[in-house]
């Protein structure tokens, strides 16, 4: 058992069967994004006993496998779970970092707040991301641009089928090497513009990171495709259609004058850990900074006049990604920048740079995880 301080002690059941040298280096050579998976997991499981406590327990690393679940669990029925989404990174002396892994673990239990599951110990979810990366040290990229994908997850397990908060839980880490999310070398994509669906209500999920916010996601995604499109974009109709997000990733716009604007947080729109170091970077670099209300109609309008130079998202899995067109029902809007824009392609190559070691770390983002 590893016991850290001020967390719960983790034991360790080595897999008996882990793939070859060679076939994980099959898999590293060509890793795509979320299609193979490491041979261990960390889980830790959570269960309110008879007099209505509740604790964590039973930490521990197990080998990757199917999760034995009753067919009445709670998560299979009102969809009590959520997850979060980060990278670990091996720089060039070998050492594994992750990047502002305590903004994922105050996330996640934000998340675990409005989804009324139990919240996780800091320290316990910071263990086991190091515990699991320990024991799968080795499927850690070292390929420019690759890295090794983490998924925390919640979720609901007591076999209950009344509506009410489930009194057991677990807690897991899975892990994925990753490439490029959209494929091959980093260019623009076109986006998709839906006015059939929303992504998120006043005072439903939208800030919360789970699974059912992705899968209301998935019909208008289903319509950008038919369109050519690889990401949709949601609007709010009730606020002059100001534009909210992606289906998975947040929106920036680049003005020529220095300012860089995204959409306000409003309840609605998932507080993007990428998207507050884009703040953080660009701030530093001297721009100016606004989260407001933008529309379509100004976007158009922006591109039109030159007054809007670049338009990128952002997300954990992309890292940063031109936008190279907004298709529309209406027609779409180009965009304002051939190829990468000058600042997307600068904030991008600081962001990485500082993920992968190469750039100094002067925000204290990094935790070591190996």
């Amino acid at each position: 058992m590893t016991q850290h301080a001020n967390g719960l002690g983790f034991t360790r059941r080595p897999n008996e069967n882990p793939r070859s040298q060679a076939e994980r280096e099959a898999v590293l050579a060509n890793p795509g994004f979320g299609d193979h998976f490491t041979d261990h997991t960390a889980v830790v499981d959570y269960k309110v006993d008879p007099g209505g406590a509740g604790g964590w327990s039973n930490a521990r690393i197990e080998p990757y496998g199917p999760i034995l679940m009753d067919p009445a669990a709670a998560v299979l029925h009102y969809g009590q779970e959520i997850f979060e989404g980060m990278k670990a990174y091996r720089h060039t002396d070998g050492s594994i970092w992750t990047f502002r892994a305590d903004a994922n673990a105050a996330r996640f239990n934000a998340s675990a707040r409005r989804l009324a599951l139990p919240e996780l110990p800091e320290e316990t979810f910071l263990d086991s991301l190091r515990e699991l990366v320990t024991a799968d040290r080795e499927w850690v990229p070292s390929r420019d641009g690759d890295a090794l994908y983490l998924r925390p997850f919640m979720i609901a397990t007591e076999a209950f089928l009344g509506v009410r908060p489930a009194r057991e839980v677990s807690y897991r880490v899975i892990a994925s090497p990753a490439g490029n999310y959209f494929g091959g070398e980093l260019k623009p994509v076109s986006i998709w513009l839906t006015t059939t669906y929303a992504r998120a209500g006043e005072g439903g999920t939208g800030e919360a990171k789970c699974g059912g916010n992705y899968a209301a996601s998935l019909a208008a995604q289903l319509e950008a495709e038919a369109h050519g499109c690889k990401q949709v974009l949601f609007l709010d109709p009730h606020n002059d259609n100001a534009v909210e997000e992606l289906g998975g990733m947040n929106i920036f716009f680049v003005f020529g004058d220095g300012t860089l604007v995204t959409p306000e947080l409003n309840g609605h729109i998932l507080h993007g850990i990428t998207r507050s170091s884009v703040l953080q970077l660009a701030a530093d670099r001297g721009m100016t900074i606004q989260e407001r209300k933008i529309t379509i109609d100004e976007w158009r309008s922006g591109v039109d006049s030159g007054a809007i130079t670049e338009v990128f998202a952002c997300g954990t899995a992309a890292v940063i990604t031109p936008i190279g067109e907004l298709k529309t029902a209406d027609g779409s809007i180009a965009s304002p920048a051939q190829g990468i824009g000058e600042v997307t392609a600068a904030i991008r190559e600081q962001l990485v740079g500082i993920q992968t070691g190469a750039v100094p770390d002067l925000h204290g983002w990094l935790t070591r995880l190996a």
